[in-house]
Order: C-alpha cells, then structure tokens, then sequence
C-alpha cells in the first residue's frame, strides 16, 4: 500500500494563516501560541507515520540542517530545499559532484554550510545503500519498531526528552553506515517528525487520533 504524503512547503495562504491564528483547539505545549508555519506543521505532518523513502530521506536531510538553528528557519527555507536538492531524490543527490556543491554555497534559499550541503551528499549514497541491503529505507527505519510507533503518553506540561536508548540505537547504526549530523538528538527529533515516535501530548486534539 502506498502511503499519501503531504509536503509541507513552509508556505500557507492568507486563509490557512487566518484559521490557524483563529483555530482554538488545544495543542501540544511547544505549539500553542506559535507561528502559523508550526502550526500547519504540527497539525499537518509532525508524528504522522512516514512510509515514503523520498520523504524519509527530506526529513532526514532537513534535521541535520537545523542543527544549531530553530526549526521555523527551516520550515520557511523547505520548499528552497525541495528545489535545490531535486525534490529530495537520494540517487540524484548522491550524484552532486563537488562543483554542484559549490554552487550550493551560493544559494541563500538554504543554509549555506558547507559541512552540511556536503552531509547530504554522504547520506544520499549512505541512504542508498541502505535502500539496497533492505529493500528500502522504510524497512530498514521501521524494523527498529517492529513496525509499530513507540506511544509516549506524555502530560501536556511534562518535557519531551531530547534523546532516548532508541536514538542512541539508530544513531549508532547510521553514524557506522557512514551518515553524518545524525546525532542521537538530532535523531531523535527525526523520529518525533516521521511519527516512529509518537510525542502528541495528552490532551492535544491530535494524541488520541495517533
């Protein structure tokens, strides 16, 4: 079964930003209040199960760029993402020579950090090859689940961890298939994103549609 995926593109139109500054339903603590761009993202994508390689590999690529910035920086840079890394297909970006990462450098629409333009790179050869020893990424990700997302049941006012024995795991696993920024914290957010961990908090109008 192929799973649909929705991209949030860090663009909203005037309507969706009027509904989310008007939309009172309660929500997980670090949303509440915020940004429209976050909550379209949390409302939309974030803890929802992703079953698309394509999709697992932007996540991935978009968390190792937050390192040392906010999340909303990347969620507003994420369609100049899309476009500069070719929709995020792994066997076109595995394929960037050291020119192409060059020009990167150039673009503003992203962020310009060498060591993580040329991260993305790596991970997209690493990605496929991971792709060709489990038949796909999916499986591979997934399988340290046994399929099923890990449930937390956080209270509304309880903070989310920033690592866990399941990051540390798959963190370790990455780092010696040759993955770079992927810190068991960087990780673990990763995991929060693609909904392997599912941290809606109690009482958030998502937590008992997960």
């Amino acid at each position: 079964m192929r799973h649909r995926v929705w991209r949030f593109s860090g663009l909203h139109t005037k309507s969706e930003t009027l509904r989310a500054r008007k939309d009172s339903r309660k929500r997980c603590r670090w949303v509440t209040g915020a940004d429209p761009d976050y909550v379209l993202y949390h409302d939309r994508e974030w803890g929802r199960p992703v079953h698309d390689d394509r999709l697992l590999f932007e996540m991935l690529t978009l968390e190792g760029a937050q390192a040392g910035l906010s999340w909303l920086t990347i969620l507003r840079k994420r369609a100049n993402y899309q476009k500069a890394f070719a929709g995020f297909d792994p066997g076109k970006v595995a394929r960037f020579d050291a020119a192409r990462q060059s020009r990167l450098l150039l673009n503003a629409g992203i962020v310009r950090n060498r060591l993580k333009i040329a991260s993305t790179v790596t991970n997209a050869r690493a990605f496929l090859a991971v792709q060709r020893e489990f038949g796909s990424f999916d499986r591979y990700l997934w399988a340290f689940v046994d399929g099923q997302p890990v449930r937390n049941r956080a209270r509304s006012g309880a903070a989310l961890p920033a690592r866990t024995d399941l990051s540390d795991r798959i963190s370790k696993d990455l780092k010696k298939r040759g993955f770079r920024f992927v810190g068991s914290t960087i990780i673990y957010a990763y995991l929060q994103a693609v909904g392997v961990v599912n941290d809606h908090m109690r009482g958030c109008f998502l937590y008992s549609a997960r």
